[in-house]
């Protein structure tokens, strides 16, 4: 009779468990897949050849960023000629170029030299935060370096009123606590998405739009759409420091000297083409939609993005610069006198 009764109730019971049972085999299921422990870089992972010469090639960019806004940051810290607005945003510029290219090379270099591919969860989480905060603190500076020039060219009875120590300080502040924040709502918004589709980014660090792909979930048009907002603002910045550049560029004209507007071309013209190349390169990684998107057109936008910038701004504020050449020249005969 148990028996039998067992036999007619059974099927009941499985029907009226059958969904619980799918609802939580579907959870696990999601869960597993979005408990990613580590991330592969699949970049220049083709041959060994390859991997050596993307080892060398960065080694040399590496060394190049470190030298250049090493001696940048020593000159200006050590003379006391060069404490003023203009060395001081420089200061902070070579700063933050130095902390943007070390937060994503080295780790590419070890993993080509070595010939492994993974970057921990919580390595990925940081190489994000930390290269978006100094990439977006690094912009704002150059935004407030044009206007520095530009109260410089063309107000120059206003320079000590407008760029004060004080205001300095606070304009730097303000960069760096924006690219804090920028930092933190990027990094929490993607990283908040369930990730299930692979742990493999076609990059040689963590990238934003790398890591979208690996999502599949309707929530990544949130961080899209901050992604559209942010290239927005990046824009109007853009388009504020042209404007900037603008009036220094019609107030150098009527410049008697041929020797001053070829010194103030020199100096602003480099600094525009460097920012047009990190804006246009940025909205392009960002942006572009997927169809036209390949391994080695990512590679290359990434590379003049997050790499040519904090390489090549050395060469154009120092090279450039006859002051900040005198005193660095005068810094490395003090020492080998010594």
């Amino acid at each position: 009779m148990a028996l039998i009764l067992l036999r007619d109730v059974s099927p009941n019971v499985s029907l009226s468990f059958a969904p619980v049972t799918v609802f939580h085999a579907q959870r696990q299921q999601m869960s597993n897949s979005s408990s990613i422990t580590q991330f592969l870089l699949l970049a220049f992972t083709d041959t060994r050849e390859l991997q050596l010469l993307h080892f060398w090639l960065f080694l040399g960019i590496y060394l190049a960023a470190l030298l250049g806004n090493g001696l940048i940051i020593t000159t200006i810290a050590c003379d006391q000629h060069l404490h003023t607005p203009m060395y001081f945003f420089l200061l902070n510029l070579a700063l933050l170029d130095l902390g943007s290219i070390s937060t994503t090379v080295p780790k590419s270099m070890a993993n080509s030299l070595w010939d492994t591919r993974a970057i921990s969860y919580t390595g990925c989480v940081a190489q994000l935060f930390f290269f978006l905060f100094c990439a977006a603190a690094e912009y704002f500076i150059l935004i407030v370096m044009s206007y520095d020039r530009y109260v410089a060219i063309c107000k120059p009875l206003h320079y000590r009123t407008l760029l004060g120590s004080r205001a300095c300080v606070h304009m730097a502040a303000a960069a760096w606590a924006t690219g804090f924040l920028y930092s933190v709502l990027h990094t929490v918004s993607t990283f908040s998405l369930p990730l299930c589709k692979g742990n493999g980014l076609d990059q040689f660090f963590c990238e934003i739009p790398q890591i979208l792909k690996l999502s599949c979930s309707r929530s990544n048009l949130r961080e899209l759409g901050l992604i559209v907002f942010s290239a927005c603002l990046i824009s109007m910045c853009f388009i504020f420091i042209v404007l900037s550049y603008v009036q220094i560029f019609r107030a150098v004209l009527r410049i008697p000297s041929e020797q001053g507007r070829h010194k103030a071309f020199s100096t602003c013209l480099p600094h525009l083409a460097v920012v047009s190349l990190f804006v246009s390169t940025v909205i392009f990684a960002y942006l572009k939609p997927r169809s036209i998107s390949s391994l080695s057109l990512d590679l290359v936008v990434s590379v003049l993005y997050s790499l040519v910038p904090p390489a090549v701004n050395p060469l154009i504020y120092s090279m450039r610069n006859q002051e900040l050449k005198d005193s660095l020249w005068k810094l490395m005969v003090g020492c080998f006198s010594k």
